[in-house]
């Protein structure tokens, strides 16, 4: 009886090693293009239209309970006016980035914010590259001139592969969904 005690003692001290180890949180990375800027020809670095506006209140609205630790941005004035009240709702300073470096971007949020929320803020055509530098190997389709409204949740654990959610957030583009 005592050997077969001691066996199941033993036996059970591995998964009870396991079971007591802190399960690190994931990395979570949300990403969205800019919200609806000024079509006006010949601006160089469009401001956001009221559409734009509104949607950059609804992505605070929707990502301000999911505490970024931070807020990454290109340096456009759309960019930077879409992360404008999620930043002032979370208190944080947005951080600049180069959309040329997908990868500097990735291998710094895995860096810095292991474990961590973090949204960036990019452009219909910057968008996808980092996807792919942050491991998404899911083929995506390339955003429209018009689509606004995408919202990427990427989701990082150490030896994992890379996990993609879209959805789509804001009031105005939602209802032509």
């Amino acid at each position: 009886m005592k050997t077969w005690l001691l066996l199941l003692a033993f036996g059970l001290l591995p998964l009870l090693a396991l079971a007591a180890r802190p399960l690190t949180p994931p990395t979570v990375v949300y990403l969205v293009r800019h919200g609806e800027k000024d079509l006006t020809p010949g601006v160089a670095d469009p401001l956001l239209t009221t559409a734009g506006e509104a949607r950059a209140q609804a992505l605070a609205d929707r990502l301000t309970r999911e505490l970024p630790a931070a807020l990454f941005t290109t340096d456009t004035r759309r960019t930077r006016a879409t992360l404008g009240p999620l930043a002032q709702a979370m208190h944080l300073t947005p951080l600049v980035y180069s959309a040329k470096e997908p990868t500097s971007l990735a291998e710094r949020i895995n860096q810095q914010y292991d474990g961590q929320t973090v949204v960036v803020v990019g452009h219909s055509n910057t968008l996808l590259p980092l996807l792919a530098a942050l491991g998404v190997r899911e083929t995506v389709a390339e955003l429209k001139d018009d689509e606004y409204s995408y919202l990427y949740k990427v989701t990082l654990r150490d030896g994992k592969p890379a996990k993609l959610e879209i959805s789509h957030y804001g009031k105005h583009l939602e209802a032509k969904l």
